[in-house]
Order: C-alpha cells, then sequence, then structure tokens
C-alpha cells in the first residue's frame, strides 16, 4: 500500500520527522550513498533509532534494530528510504527486518537505485505490511542529488550558491571583494561545501578573490570536496591559494587546451586538466570523475552560463542588508535576458535568517 497525505497520523509524522532529522547526520559523511534515518516505534513508545553514519559503515535500520533487541519484533520501522536489498559493504536491510521479526515498515520513498531497490517486494512477500510515501517530498530533498544520480542523469546535481547584496550585486562598482554576509551565512557556505562532492567557481573569482575552497569551522566531509575551476585559458596563477596547496586538495581546472605551456606549470603544483569546450561536456566529464553534486559558488559569468543553459538545480541565494549601488556587478547580470509575457516563477524550498542575512533556496521551474 502506497499512503497519502491524507492517510498519515500526527504521530506518525513526527516519528518520520525524527527519522529524517537523524538522517541529517550523516551529512558530508555517507556519500555515495545517501542519508538515512530509521526510528523502531513498539505500542507507540520508539524502542530504537539510527542512522547511515558513514560510507561503510552500519545502515540506519541495523543501527535502529540493535539498539531495539528483541523489542523489535511485532514494532513498526519509520525509514526514509525503502530498505535496500541487495550486498554492498552491509548485508541487505531487507533480511535484517524479516530476521528481527517486525510488523510493519514505512518507507518516505522507494529506492531510486536500480541496484538496491525491490526491498518493499522482499518485505512484502515475507508477511511484513509496506507503506510507502510519508513525508516523501522532505526525504527526495534530503538526498536530491543522490536520486539524480541514480536516476541516470548524464550531469551533476548542481546547487548554485550567490552572496549578494539587497540590490542584487555582488562586488561594487570599484570590484574591490570583501564579506557582504556575516559570519553565520558563511559557516552555512562551509556546511553546503561538506554536502557537495565538488566546488566550483569561473575564473574571474578565483582571480578576484582568491579562494580557498575548502571546508573550515564546520565538520569535515569524509572526503575533501574536489576543486574545480573553469578556466577556459588556464589563467590561473601559479601562486594561487589553488595552486599552492593543489598537492594537499584535488584540484582540476576545465580548459579548451590542457597541453597549454600555462597548464604545464599548474601541472607541476598538482592541479590536473578537464579538457572541455563546452559546459555540457565539461559537466559530463566531471560526473565522470564521480561528481554526483556540484555546488558552484560564480561569479556572475559562470552563473549566468549555468542560468542560461538550464543547468541549475537548486539556487542558494545568500542576501546580505547592504546596498553596492550605482555600478555594482549584478548576481545576475550575465543571465539572458527574459520574456517578460512568460516569467515562469522559481519554488521557494527554504527560507532561513542567519543573523541580519537571508538565505532562501529556490527550485527551478518545472517544464
Amino acid at each position: 500500500m502506497t499512503g497519502t497525505d491524507g492517510a498519515w497520523s500526527t504521530r506518525e509524522r513526527a516519528w518520520m520527522r525524527r527519522a529524517l532529522a537523524l538522517a541529517k547526520r550523516g551529512w558530508g559523511q555517507t556519500a555515495p550513498n545517501p542519508m538515512v534515518g530509521a526510528v523502531i516505534v513498539r505500542d507507540g513508545e520508539v524502542v530504537g533509532a539510527g542512522f547511515h553514519a558513514r560510507y561503510g559503515e552500519p545502515h540506519a535500520e541495523a543501527v535502529a534494530l540493535a539498539q531495539a533487541g528483541d523489542r523489535a519484533r511485532g514494532a513498526d520501522v519509520y525509514c526514509t528510504l525503502e530498505p535496500c536489498n541487495a550486498h554492498g559493504k552491509q548485508p541487505p536491510c531487507s533480511e535484517a527486518l524479516i530476521a528481527a521479526g517486525v510488523r510493519r515498515v514505512v518507507a518516505a520513498m522507494a529506492d531510486p537505485n536500480p541496484a538496491m531497490a525491490h526491498g518493499a517486494a522482499r518485505l512484502r512477500a515475507a508477511g511484513i505490511a509496506v507503506d510507502v510515501g510519508l513525508e516523501e517530498a522532505a526525504a527526495r530533498e534530503l538526498n536530491a542529488p543522490f536520486i539524480h544520480w541514480a536516476g541516470g542523469a548524464p550531469r551533476p546535481w548542481i546547487t548554485l550558491k550567490l552572496a549578494m547584496s539587497a540590490d542584487g550585486a555582488i562586488a561594487a562598482a570599484d570590484r574591490e571583494r570583501g564579506w557582504l554576509t556575516g559570519e553565520a551565512a558563511r559557516r552555512e557556505v562551509h556546511r553546503l561545501r561538506a554536502g557537495a562532492d565538488a566546488i566550483g567557481v569561473g575564473i574571474g573569482t578565483a582571480l578576484a578573490d582568491d579562494p580557498l575552497l575548502t571546508v573550515r569551522g564546520v565538520r569535515k566531509p569524509r572526503v575533501a570536496p574536489l576543486r574545480v575551476v573553469f578556466d577556459r585559458q588556464a589563467r590561473l596563477p601559479t601562486f594561487s591559494q589553488l595552486a599552492k596547496t593543489a598537492k594537499r586538495v584535488p584540484t582540476v581546472l576545465v580548459t579548451d587546451d590542457p597541453e597549454a605551456p600555462a597548464m604545464t606549470a599548474l601541472h607541476r603544483k598538482g592541479i590536473g586538466a578537464i579538457c572541455a569546450r563546452t559546459l555540457p561536456a565539461a559537466l559530463a566529464a566531471l560526473h565522470a570523475r564521480g561528481v554526483h553534486h556540484l555546488l558552484v559558488e560564480g561569479g556572475a559569468e559562470l552563473a549566468g552560463a549555468l542560468l542560461g543553459a538550464n543547468l541549475v538545480d537548486r539556487l542558494v541565494i545568500f542576501q546580505a542588508p547592504v546596498l553596492l549601488g550605482a555600478g555594482a556587478l549584478g548576481a545576475f547580470s550575465a543571465v539572458p535576458a527574459a520574456d517578460t509575457g512568460a516569467l515562469p516563477r522559481w519554488r521557494v524550498v527554504e527560507r532561513r535568517e542567519f543573523d541580519d542575512d537571508l538565505m532562501t533556496v529556490l527550485a527551478p521551474p518545472v517544464g
């Protein structure tokens, strides 16, 4: 049976939301696996709870079952993803649930990964009731990059992050760069970095900001994100922070000519190259390298190219309460002009305040 919005009780929703909160604790640690949480309930009482803490370690259901022990028999299990049904680094959760004698499993969503799917069918064949769909939208948003990859997408899931002034600019007229947002918002950016496989910037941003593009001040991810500079002519200086740290943190340039003299000097610094003359080709090459989630942090030209080609899956805007005024560089100055007769609306996924700064997460129009 598949549940509908009106079929779930308030208590069931609360238990699944607890499982979703647990799943988020695996942020930056589980890739390429999804984040998963599980809660086991017997006679209205939570007797076990767990989450997938790190790639290669026990899955959420196994952790929750271990905590519940014998109390799992006859219990209901609330999990954020359909229990897996194949051997990987861990045994199938479907078999563990059957062996534990649970009565019912409620999954937020079906597993989109064909290699691990069909756990619900295996459970039903063993006489366990299975419902799917409770808090599905939240579960899908939590693991959107994984779902994108599992569905066979030919490119990474792309999150575009922009920090801008209240009047929509990313740099003042004099092009001097400085922090627009406060410390709390910048810490959230580092948390976002920890959940991505790669962090990308255009060469303009690399030259103007000399960024490090590492995760700092928050929990370190299991694998440091690949740093990517979209730099067609290999203009990145060998004295830049990215070049000086490339032997410690994987870094690649997307360039037209990987054999150019400038690229040879960067190679000596430890920087790799991806030869791609178009944005889709570059994204396909990154996907082939195992980049399922690419976080792009600007600047305006790269943002415009991605938005103009409808390649942005989530747009994250950090807006600071400052005005940069006339002549400032607009965040969307390179985005193709829109037809005012038809303006598709982006969907607001989330809004949060970080001190005086406002973060808005947007999903692109459908269709």
